[in-house]
């Protein structure tokens, strides 16, 4: 199937690893251009040049204000367009009520939530007809996942902005959609998983509430992701789709 990803422009944050990185991995191979992104610029460098093709690493960080414009104008400068961006980020902290402080909410509200609202906003004002915003979020939009507080109280607020953006952006052909992935094999999801004291045991445990009773690969969302920012997918905005095995159980 041909996704008519070849030469389109794409912004992928929080792409050194993880998420991204598989995201980014499958809009290069299907032939698309792409911008990844991350905190560390040697890592930034370093993922680039292991993605090859026409992917280019920038360091930039989701919380800082500047950012956004930055990484829209060197689209159009090194590239020649934008069709579309998916802002992911790491995850914040985790911890239930008494464990996570201000600083640690201040921050995550800074990356997760402000950092996101901002690149899309930004994305959107340079977006044309058949751009698309996607949003790396999680299962916990739906439902919140123990031990993991702070995330249960942004993702399900920056869902509601998405579907808002749906709406907003829908009449100017601009698409809005969510990726909710769940237990996916990355480093993030291993270190929560070794948080329980016996990490191979928690997996365990995991798998066996997936109806598939395993996790799932980056690549497997990345391959999701890439499809849900093509032209393949026209017709979807405002969705969130569950990339978890059928771990989710309600409609």
């Amino acid at each position: 199937m041909d996704l008519g990803l070849k030469d389109r422009v794409y912004i992928v944050t929080g792409a050194t690893r993880g998420l991204g990185n598989a995201t980014a991995r499958a809009l290069d191979a299907d032939g698309a251009k792409v911008i990844i992104t991350g905190r560390d610029e040697k890592s930034v460098e370093e993922a680039a040049a292991e993605l090859g093709g026409d992917v280019l690493g920038l360091a930039a960080d989701n919380a800082d204000p500047s950012a956004a414009q930055r990484l829209v104008d060197t689209a159009r400068e090194r590239f020649g367009r934008l069709d579309g961006i998916l802002v992911s980020v790491g995850g914040p902290a985790p911890g239930f009520l008494a464990d996570n402080t201000d600083d640690q909410w201040q921050t995550a509200f800074e990356t997760v939530f402000l950092g996101a609202v901002r690149l899309a906003r930004t994305a959107a004002a340079a977006l044309g007809e058949g751009g698309v915003i996607g949003f790396v979020l999680s299962g916990s939009v739906h439902e919140p996942i123990a031990g993991l507080t702070i995330s249960n109280g942004l993702r399900p607020g920056l869902a509601g902005f998405a579907k808002s953006l749906a709406d907003e952006l829908g009449p100017r052909g601009i698409r809005v959609v969510g990726v909710l992935p769940a237990r996916i094999d990355t480093d993030r999801v291993r270190e929560l998983d070794a948080l329980s004291g016996d990490a191979e045991a928690a997996r365990t445990a995991n798998e066996a509430r997936i109806p598939l009773r395993r996790y799932g690969t980056p690549e497997e969302f990345g391959k999701t992701a890439a499809f849900l920012l093509s032209p393949a997918a026209s017709y979807l905005t405002g969705i969130m789709v569950p990339v978890d095995g059928g771990f989710r159980h309600g409609f």
